[in-house]
């Protein structure tokens, strides 16, 4: 059987298989149908049309359920489509990603305790300086002065590796 007499027959019950299996699986049945349809027309490609071409439909609906299941229990939506998301996008992302490398390599560089202080700071955790003290095994008073050393010293490092402006506008 050719492809053109292969269509016709098949698409019937192509259609009555998918929308059965496509309650099952939470896909569109015309999803299905053309995941289908494109297997179909690769087999086609690589090799004769199925011997039984019912049966290996059914087969393929099935296999093509399967995997829409399985891709759906894997897959995390976004909270919004990426494209309407105009406050982070593609690019802002990706600049504030630079921006904490940089800041995090700058302080892996920083002398003495600093390096442990302002990780503890930047910590996600949002650690308070009571448990910051008692990670670093200093005292709660000491903290202020030396988070102070540390930030006076990070933003040396930081203006000598990022060129600062020039009064009225001009760089250097």
């Amino acid at each position: 059987m050719t492809t053109h007499e292969l269509i016709p027959t098949l698409r019937p019950l192509l259609a009555a298989e998918a929308s059965a299996a496509a309650h099952g699986s939470g896909t569109d049945p015309g999803d299905l149908e053309q995941a289908v349809w494109l297997r179909l027309l690769e087999r086609m490609d690589v090799a004769d049309p199925p011997a039984d071409p019912a049966t290996w439909l059914r087969a393929a609906v099935a296999s093509e359920a399967r995997l829409t299941r399985r891709t759906e229990e894997r897959e995390v939506a976004y909270a919004t489509d990426p494209a309407d998301d105009t406050e982070r996008g593609p690019e802002q992302r990706a600049l504030r990603a630079d921006r904490e490398r940089t800041l995090h390599a700058a302080v892996r560089r920083l002398p003495g305790r600093c390096p442990g202080l302002m990780a503890a700071l930047l910590s996600p955790k949002d650690l308070t300086y009571r448990e910051i003290a008692g990670q670093l095994g200093m005292s709660q008073g000491s903290l202020g002065p030396e988070r102070s050393r540390c930030l006076g010293c990070l933003r040396r490092m930081l203006a000598a590796e990022v060129a600062a402006p020039e009064p009225r506008g001009r760089e250097r």
